[in-house]
């Protein structure tokens, strides 16, 4: 009997200790979880721009230029389509764009991503809070509902992959509710 009892710890300690893990079928990067904790300026009214602000939401964030090359419009394209297939749920992410030069982007471009939060991102503490293995601008970032980054994709995503790990995430969180916001 005693045997029965001790196995299931015996077992978990030496799965533990020979890092047998299960696999994962995420398309993201799994990356290390962090507060963030930096602010920038909020391009649309000169505004300090903490991440807390969009507390209660996923947040899908990506760096680049203003002047916004065809690598970064597939990006803004993909984080709106994105959100759009999440149908009812979309109301629960935000899409930020967070700049980082000083110029502001063409205002054709700004009305065709309606809704996303532009930030001025230059010499902010921010724009310093996002790892990458060789460029910022490669990712599209997801930060969960209470403020810490989470996950990066791939340079050229796949917007229906990104979409089924949003999905995912929606499904499971509640945490949203925790906080009190609605959806």
């Amino acid at each position: 009997m005693l045997v029965l009892m001790c196995a299931p710890v015996f077992i978990s300690y030496l799965l533990y200790f020979s890092k047998v893990r299960p696999a994962s079928d995420n398309y993201g990067e799994l990356i290390e979880v962090k507060q963030l904790q930096g602010s920038a300026l909020n391009q649309v009214d000169d505004t300090i721009f903490r991440i807390r602000q969009l507390r209660g939401k996923w947040v899908l964030l990506t760096l680049d230029s203003s002047t916004c090359d065809e690598g970064c419009r597939k990006k803004l394209y993909y984080m709106r389509q994105v959100r759009l297939m999440q149908h009812t749920e979309k109301d629960r992410i935000e899409r930020v764009w967070l700049i980082d030069d000083d110029g502001l982007p063409e205002p054709g471009l700004v009305e065709e991503y309606k809704g996303m939060w532009l930030i001025n991102a230059k010499d902010s503490q921010l724009r310093e809070e996002f790892p990458a293995p060789a460029s910022q601008r490669d990712h599209i970032y997801l930060i969960d509902p209470v403020g810490n980054l989470m996950m990066r994709f791939p340079k050229d995503p796949d917007a229906a992959k990104i979409a089924k790990d949003i999905k995912k995430l929606l499904k499971v969180s509640q945490i949203e509710h925790a906080l009190g916001t609605k959806h």
